[in-house]
């Protein structure tokens, strides 16, 4: 599956760009200052605090479903795909390794229990990106973050991700008002 879900990573910087927001930016190289990792929903804005708990119920619910009511409340739909993926729950529960899409919200509820990134503050682009893998160059990472990282995804999917250079496994993006912009994997 797993490959599966970054073939497209190439086409990740027009998604972004379709979607009418920037591309979250480039993991520091391992010289580059680190991004800091934020671990409490106490450094959340309100509005951002309350998608991710609202994402986290929808997902601990086991109905997919609920992501689309989720959805439907978006002025823009969150991107699912990094191209049009028609109806954004079936294509979700087309990648869940079971038919009815509960493999993809447990994805879903481990990233959002992750540390996450403050992405771009202070800009027009400014969000906050789950799991912070997303933001953070994966040859910095210490061992405890390792294995942070397999809680996400196996040692093989890591050693992709590394041949790769990034991390190009599922992540979320919501921005300071609250809105939900992407659940996707891809770099």
């Amino acid at each position: 599956m797993f490959l599966r879900l970054i073939a497209g990573a190439a086409l990740m910087a027009s998604a972004f760009a379709g979607a009418g927001w920037a591309q979250p930016t480039e993991a520091p190289g391992v010289d580059a200052p680190l991004p800091t990792i934020l671990r409490s929903e106490s450094e959340l804005p309100e509005p951002v605090r309350e998608k991710r708990r609202m994402l986290m119920e929808a997902a601990m619910s086991g109905d997919i479903e609920q992501l689309r009511a989720l959805m439907q409340t978006e002025d823009e739909p969150p991107s699912v795909a990094l191209s049009d993926p028609g109806d954004p729950i079936e294509y979700l529960k087309a990648l869940s390794a079971d038919a009815e899409g509960r493999e993809i919200l447990a994805i879903l509820l481990e990233v959002l229990e992750d540390g996450f990134v403050h992405v771009a503050e202070g800009t027009e682009d400014e969000l906050y990106v789950w799991p912070y893998f997303a933001q953070y160059p994966l040859e910095a990472l210490a061992p405890e973050q390792l294995v942070e990282l397999f809680t996400l995804v196996t040692a093989a999917d890591y050693q992709d991700m590394r041949s790769y250079g990034a991390y190009t496994f599922f992540r979320v993006g919501i921005a300071p008002d609250g809105r939900w912009l992407f659940f996707l994997a891809g770099h």
